[in-house]
């Protein structure tokens, strides 16, 4: 293997900066910054003590996940304005409203008035919609035939995201949940700006290892997060940890983080060892070859160029092809996927926000619950990156629709309901919350693979949001209307026992509502499989097609990859999967 000499140090680092790898290694860094609106709870109770009542307290977590979730707007905004743009708003929104929020509880400012407070919340809990969107896009568009591993990785890189930002957190501020609000403030913002003009589109050439690499990232980030489990379960169990060990640990997460970056270099080291070669063959250069226009992804099709994204919503296009955001939106393919969202994501969001009242209604100690729900968002992290690849996986090898593994997903959500409610033992617990962490991690990229898949990537920005807009109602059905209501009826019966009965009987409140939600989650499984059968012929079609490069244009040279394929640099033959199509400046990563 040929070495890089001194005078081809900062070409090659050039080429790294600018390549496709260092672009998914970005994209990875941005999600993890992106799950920041799920620590709120270690630090709302700075925000308590500035003297909010508990409605007020009530209203400033409903603003959070009207923020979080109302992520449509980003969409739509991030569809007319560069990518750079987009990760600088997202930036300065997180900023501005965390920085706002840490001057408010160190008494930096006075009190602000609770509207100003909703405002805060808000502002800081929807700027990650603007980078993770962008991250997402990026990535799909950049790796169209790989969607559903991307998805997997990317998704399961924001769970990953608290426990990262936690560890971090305990490293330099040990317990001061004030300067959690700092680090959530300065962190995301910094790794946005850091890789503004990174994440972007690139020319669109699949290699042959594709799936290889991915899964080398994937090994990586099963490394962090069984390590971050294994320091968290430790945390919980074992009260007082040395500053030393806080820091030790905070130290390995950062390392662990800066691995990927030796796979991106190492694959990119490859790519500098094929461009380095003399050409081994030339084809005669006279010879015209047939030509196929390109079509890459985000390109619209000459009949929908300068189309507005509301136009002809009746007249929609075949499954696959690019859908403006209304045609989807009204198509019959997304009431599917709606329907499938409410009984299937509701129904795992409600229990998943039910297991700690479970576990402490069942009489377990809060370092074993918090060790329990630890253990829960670890495995909705496997859970997210094992649909993606697995899902793949299938449709690659059987063209098996996506929505078959979501109903063996929504069945085994099913059972894990039924395990929890019906089971008043530890081990079920136990059993039960993992497979609720693990089936609601693993619906998201499935959802929105279909939808990239069904509906086209020109609007995926904005089609992915509109899937997370209807969350808050799901969950206020399922949770509010019904887990809490029939819960609040049932402890009315129980009110009559005495005091130390009444944690025993608090277990049985939620048998009657959770059998209800196992019903709904089949209810789903049976809608998916309805879905499966409708559009089981268009995954039996080669739903990439569009996306596979047949014909390059002219030039003739080849080289050869590693001793093994031929690469072609130019233009004009047909290529196969095992060939990897790259002109010198693609490999540049323009």
């Amino acid at each position: 293997m040929g070495g890089i000499m001194g005078g081809e140090c900062f070409p090659f680092a050039m080429q790294v900066a600018r390549g496709r790898w260092f672009t998914v290694y970005a994209s990875m860094l941005v999600m993890c910054g992106a799950g920041t609106t799920y620590i709120y709870s270690l630090y709302n109770k700075n925000i308590k003590l500035l003297g909010y009542d508990e409605d007020q307290m009530s209203n400033i977590a409903f603003y959070k996940d009207v923020g979080s979730y109302l992520a449509i707007f980003n969409g739509l905004i991030v569809e007319v304005i560069p990518t750079w743009l987009g990760l600088f708003l997202g930036a300065a929104m997180n900023f501005g409203g965390y920085f706002m929020i840490w001057l408010a509880v160190t008494g930096q400012i006075p009190k602000p008035a609770v509207w100003q407070m909703y405002f805060y919340i808000a502002v800081a809990a929807n700027a990650p919609n603007f980078s993770a969107t962008i991250a997402i896009v990026k990535s799909v568009q950049n790796f169209p035939v790989s969607r559903g591993v991307v998805l997997g990785l990317m998704k399961g890189l924001v769970g990953l995201g608290v426990p990262i930002i936690t560890q971090i957190y305990y490293g330099i501020y040990e317990n001061d949940s004030k300067g959690l609000v700092l680090l959530c403030a300065l962190l995301p913002t910094a790794v946005s700006l850091l890789f503004m003009f990174t994440i972007r589109n690139l020319k669109n050439r699949r290699q042959p290892n594709e799936l290889r690499v991915f899964l080398n990232f994937f090994y990586l980030t099963i490394l962090l997060a069984l390590f971050l489990m294994v320091i968290t379960l430790l945390e919980n169990y074992i009260k007082i940890l040395t500053p030393a060990v806080h820091t030790s640990s905070a130290i390995a997460v950062i390392v662990m983080l800066f691995l990927p970056l030796l796979l991106v270099i190492k694959e990119e080291f490859s790519i500098w060892e094929v461009k380095k070669q003399p050409p081994t063959d030339q084809l005669g250069t006279n010879e015209k070859q047939p030509q196929e226009a390109l079509i890459f992804p985000g390109d619209s099709s000459s009949e929908q160029k300068g189309m507005s994204c509301f136009a002809n919503i009746f007249n929609k296009p075949e499954r696959g092809e690019d859908h403006t955001i209304l045609q989807a939106v009204l198509s019959i393919d997304m009431f599917y996927i709606f329907l499938v969202s409410l009984c299937g994501y509701g129904s795992a969001l409600t229990s998943f926000d039910q297991l700690r009242a479970i576990g402490l209604a069942l009489q377990f100690d809060d370092p074993l619950v918090n060790s329990i729900i630890t253990l829960a968002s670890v495995w909705s992290y496997f859970g997210r990156v094992y649909s993606g690849f697995i899902s793949e996986l299938l449709l690659m090898k059987w063209k098996l629709p996506r929505s078959v593994m979501m109903s063996v997903i929504l069945l085994l959500h099913s059972i894990g309901l039924l395990v929890v409610a019906l089971d008043s033992s530890y081990s079920s617990y136990c059993v039960g919350s993992v497979i609720i962490g693990f089936t609601l991690g693993a619906q998201v990229p499935i959802n929105l693979a279909m939808i990239s898949e069904l509906f086209g990537l020109k609007y995926f920005a904005t089609l992915l949001n509109c899937a997370q807009t209807t969350t808050p109602l799901w969950v206020n059905l399922l949770n509010t209307q019904l887990t809490n209501t029939l819960y609040a009826r049932e402890a009315a019966k129980e009110l009559h026992q005495r005091i130390k009965n009444r944690c025993s009987s608090e277990h049985l409140c939620f048998r009657l509502s959770f059998p209800i939600l196992a019903t709904i989650t089949l209810i789903g499984a049976l809608i998916s499989l309805q879905f499966a059968r409708k559009t089981r012929e268009f995954y039996k079609s080669d739903i990439y097609k569009r996306f596979r490069v047949e014909r390059y244009s002219r030039g003739d040279t080849y080289k050869r990859f590693k001793g093994e394929t031929y690469v072609k640099f130019g233009k004009g033959v047909k290529t196969t999967e095992t060939e990897m199509v790259q002109s010198s400046s693609d490999y540049n990563g323009h």
